[in-house]
């Protein structure tokens, strides 16, 4: 919406313009830190620098997977290529891998990742484990 602007001949558009989205800053990294994140339904993957800010964010939802196929290792795979296209765009060469969680995507989503050409500096194993927290609810009397 709002009034269109007229540019005449030898006249440059300044940066409120067109030119505003070029001149976003690119994020150029050597090392990040992938997040692994694989449910039983899902497998998210995250690319972070070492500090812990995320740099770029991939699903297997958001690429089109639905119900129990986002579930799976080949989607899981599809994941760790689509945020390995991400990593090279910002010059990323050396991951250090995070896994969470008990899906079926945690190995499948790493070979995905690697198979672009990053080397793995080690692979660590986040996954929660319960010290059997808090008390369960009552039996329920029918």
């Amino acid at each position: 919406m709002g009034k269109k602007r007229i540019v005449a001949k030898g006249e440059t558009e300044s940066a409120g313009g067109a030119a505003r989205g070029s001149t976003s800053k690119r994020r150029l990294l050597s090392r990040a830190v992938l997040n692994v994140e694989s449910t039983y339904n899902n497998t998210r993957l995250s690319l972070s620098d070492e500090k812990g800010n995320v740099v770029a964010f991939s699903s297997s939802g958001s690429l089109g997977f639905q119900g129990a196929k986002k579930g799976t290792p080949f989607a899981a795979a599809k994941v760790g290529e689509a945020i390995a296209a991400k990593a090279q765009a910002m010059g990323v060469k050396e991951v250090s891998v995070v896994v969470k969680g008990v899906g079926s995507g945690r190995e499948s989503s790493i070979r995905g990742f690697v198979n672009k050409g990053f080397s793995i500096l080690g692979i660590k194993d986040a996954t929660p484990v319960p010290h059997n927290g808090p008390r369960p609810p009552r039996a329920r009397r029918v």
